[in-house]
């Protein structure tokens, strides 16, 4: 069989799927597992479904600074758990109406390559492999936890996001739980089991948690961490893992004092990074690029080495968001299916680990643009300088005091904003608004004159003071930014 598109994986590749369809296109859709990609059946929806509650918890710890005292909460696991499962069993819905699209076909198998133009859906179980063939490849199979080979792990056994979401889901929380890793996934997860009442400890390599985020934003967390129960070793280096009937021990030791220590827990869960999907595909019968990890390399216009081969999110290990794989399916469609070609730009990605505190980035940090032999200034601003932080009980010597932290260029250009408190996610999107303008406005700028009035500006940037800037901006996701951003939408 031949098609005139091809997408693999079921995750944002959907929205090129879509667009391919509306053009009366004939498609093919090769997923092996839940419909729906990596964010809706094992990552940020389902998360989110904890994440919530473990704030509301949170909050409820420390109402009495607002005068509301409050009894320790009873959780219903299995509500909490319902909902999230609720999330996650989209994915049937998803597969259900596929099935009915006229014009596709829908593969539930692993898609390898066996040349530029044609591939082999292998099956788990006994059922013959097809061959098709397509004019137009688009890969978007994502990627899979990275687990690292200590001694002993795979004996005592371990769980990860996939398998979280899945068949090792716990019928209650944990007693005790070790997580590997000090970055997103970490930290959301240590934020959840420990307001559930979980021992948690994080073990970290690095010398801090967070250490793609401001030195003083990833202590302030660390500091938060601590002050909740949670033990945070830094600098460690996991030696072996154990178990009895009772436990399993993980021997890990400090990389500068040599110091060793084992911690007993219930579980462990690994969350050490992430790697890339791509060594399922076969991409070398296609003669497709990948870099020195794996990922596939694409340009500008998400194109690989091959032509008729297109690779968009996690997959070409850019930003692995899944607002930034929205934004590049965009992007794509247009370019497959519009009337113009358009590049994608990466100068404004923002993102938001929801952990406690909440984390929101976007831009460089202070190191990264001292780096670059910028010049520039900083500004911070806490929760307790405004009203409406009063109002919700901070104190200037509340160590729970949240702020946000801007670097400025000398010409007032907006170079990173960090915010660390609540609801950081809806405090940072405005400022990916501004700067994304500003970046496309420069580039329109840049190709006409340096020397432009604002007249002249708003004739080359006609998308000033519209909602364009928001249309083609990324939108943290999943966040409550969405419900403002998405109604523009409803226009078309």
């Amino acid at each position: 069989m031949r098609y005139d598109v091809v997408v693999v994986g079921s995750g944002a590749g959907l929205m090129v799927l879509e667009e391919a369809l509306n053009q009366g296109l004939k498609c093919a859709i090769i997923e092996k597992a839940k419909f729906g990609g990596t964010c809706l059946t094992k990552g940020c929806i389902p998360s989110k479904m904890l994440v919530y509650p473990a704030d509301f918890i949170r909050e409820m710890e420390r109402s009495n600074r607002i005068g509301i005292n409050t009894c320790p909460p009873e959780i219903n696991w299995d509500i909490i758990s319902q909902k999230m499962w609720e999330q996650i069993n989209f994915h049937k819905k998803i597969e259900s109406n596929l099935l009915d699209i006229p014009n596709l076909d829908v593969y539930k198998g692993t898609g390898v390559f066996t040349g530029t133009d044609s591939m082999d859906i292998r099956y788990d179980d006994d059922k013959p492999e097809d061959t098709i063939y397509g004019d137009k490849f688009i890969i978007a199979v994502g990627a899979r936890s990275s687990v690292p080979a200590f001694e002993g792990l795979e004996n005592a056994g371990y769980i990860t996001s996939e398998t979280f979401f899945g068949e090792q889901f716990p019928q209650k929380p944990w007693k005790s739980l070790v997580i590997i890793g000090g970055g997103a996934i970490s930290m959301e997860f240590a934020h959840i089991f420990s307001a559930l009442g979980t021992k948690v400890t994080i073990i970290a390599r690095s010398s801090r948690i967070l250490n793609k985020e401001e030195e003083e934003i990833s202590e302030f967390v660390a500091k938060q961490f601590k002050g909740n129960g949670v033990d945070v070793l830094t600098d460690s280096s996991v030696l072996s893992v154990s178990k009895d009937q009772d436990s399993k021990y993980i021997t890990v030791e400090n990389q500068f004092t040599k110091e060793k220590t084992t911690v007993a827990c219930e579980e462990i869960f690994v969350a050490s990074g992430v790697q890339s999907n791509a060594d399922s595909l076969s991409l070398e019968n296609a003669n497709v690029e990948v870099d020195e990890k794996g990922w596939i390399r694409t340009n500008s216009y998400l194109e690989t080495s091959q032509k008729n081969i297109w690779a968009l999110g996690d997959i070409n290990g850019k930003y692995q968001f899944r607002h930034k794989a929205n934004y590049e399916a965009l992007i794509l469609s247009g370019n497959l299916f519009g009337k113009q070609k358009k590049e994608v730009s990466y100068d404004v990605v923002p993102w938001t680990i929801f952990t406690h505190p909440q984390v929101a980035h976007v831009g460089m940090t202070e190191k990264e643009v001292k780096a670059k032999g910028i010049s520039y200034k900083t500004a911070q601003n806490y929760y307790s300088d405004v009203v409406g932080g009063i109002a919700m009980g901070y104190r200037k010597k509340d160590e729970d005091n949240g702020f946000i932290k801007i670097i400025v260029g000398q010409d007032k250009k907006i170079l990173g904003v960090h915010i660390v408190g609540p609801q950081a996610a809806i405090l940072l999107q405005p400022f990916v608004y501004l700067m994304n303008e500003g970046y496309q406005c420069k580039k329109k700028v840049d190709a006409s004159t340096e020397k432009a009035g604002i007249k002249e500006l708003r004739t080359m940037c006609p998308q000033m003071g519209t909602y364009e800037p928001i249309s083609n901006s990324m939108v943290i996701h999943p966040s409550l930014n969405e419900l403002t951003a998405w109604v523009f939408e409803k226009f078309h």
